[in-house]
């Protein structure tokens, strides 16, 4: 089985889930104890999400991974 991992689909899942709970990029990082420029970068395209973070934001927002990563609807 192929996954195709979309991580264009990831940057705007995390940007509108972000907005959607009326959070800034640094709101959302003091939240997750991620930095801002890391959170900055994941919503532009410029680098991928690890695995650890990806859960860590999965939980935070109520969400699978599968989800985040564009896997599911």
């Amino acid at each position: 089985m192929e996954y195709n991992i979309d991580m264009e689909k990831f940057s705007e899942r995390l940007k509108d889930l972000r907005i959607e709970k009326g959070l800034s990029i640094q709101a959302l990082s003091k939240e997750v104890n991620i930095g801002v420029a890391s959170i900055c970068r994941w919503e532009n395209g410029k680098a991928d999400v690890k695995g650890a973070q990806l859960i860590v934001l999965a939980r935070y927002f109520e969400v699978s991974v599968d989800y985040l990563l564009g896997l599911e609807d």
